[in-house]
């Protein structure tokens, strides 16, 4: 299994910024094939950067999408628009869509199993608030994030899903959870989509997200469990994103 850095630009970069900054991955990044790249801007730049990336080793993510195929529903955009730019994967139920839009976890269930039946890959992102883990409540909370968004859909592998685990009070925050609470918490997460899913959920990858840097992306990538990153704030900067990727890839030749 390949790690994977994927970086969510969240509402950040024009789209000649976008364009520029991935052209210029694409020059730095000499080592193309031991990690896989996700490039997830907003919907305004996905055209551009889908033409960039066409015929190259990198991927392209939408950062949503609408669990209708098409419909009136104003500001919204389809899975069939998104296969119309040969986007690889979408994020879903990241904490700001669940916490400032009030996405409810069947809400990103039915999302998830629209994007599956079109044959895109959903980054499902799970991760307990601070109150939660300092109460002792994060098995629970992530129990039942992944219980509301995956019942009742079938045919899920590690070949077309990928997980994100994603504390909320380590977003932005510069607050990253130590290697141990990581390993914990990815390790209680597998035990869980195994109880689901069964032999399935043994290859899901399971990513981090929280305030990955470059500082910590080398102990991080190094961390039981761990199969990459979904990366924020340090996917905008392209010191810090290349620097990551190269971290990553040279964990991946060590090992």
């Amino acid at each position: 299994m390949k790690p994977i850095v994927a970086g969510n630009w969240k509402m950040n970069k024009t789209v000649d910024e976008g364009v520029s900054f991935v052209n210029e991955v694409k020059n730095r990044i000499l080592d193309k094939d031991s990690a896989e790249v996700i490039f997830c801007p907003p919907f305004t730049s996905l055209f551009s950067i889908a033409n960039l990336l066409d015929n190259s080793p990198f991927y392209l993510g939408a950062q949503n999408v609408h669990h209708e195929i098409q419909g009136a529903y104003t500001g919204e955009v389809s899975i069939q628009m998104l296969k119309s730019l040969s986007v690889d994967y979408v994020i879903l139920g990241h904490s700001e869509r669940r916490t400032i839009f009030g996405e409810s976890g069947e809400f990103v269930r039915d999302k998830i199993n629209t994007v599956l039946n079109q044959g895109i890959k959903p980054i499902l992102c799970i991760g307990e608030a601070l109150d939660e883990r300092r109460s002792g409540q994060t098995e629970k909370v992530l129990q039942k994030q992944l219980e509301q968004s995956l019942n009742g859909i079938s045919g899920i592998n590690g070949d077309n899903f990928l997980l994100a685990y994603e504390p909320i009070w380590a977003i932005g925050t510069g607050n990253t959870a130590t290697e141990v609470q990581v390993a914990e918490a990815h390790a209680k997460i597998r035990s869980m989509v195994g109880n689901m899913l069964g032999k399935n959920g043994q290859n899901i990858p399971i990513l981090y997200g929280g305030s990955v840097n470059v500082d910590n992306a080398g102990s991080l990538i190094d961390t039981n469990g761990v199969d990459g990153f979904l990366i924020g704030g340090a996917s905008l900067d392209i010191e810090s994103f290349c620097k990551i990727i190269e971290l990553v890839t040279d964990n991946i030749k060590r090992g």
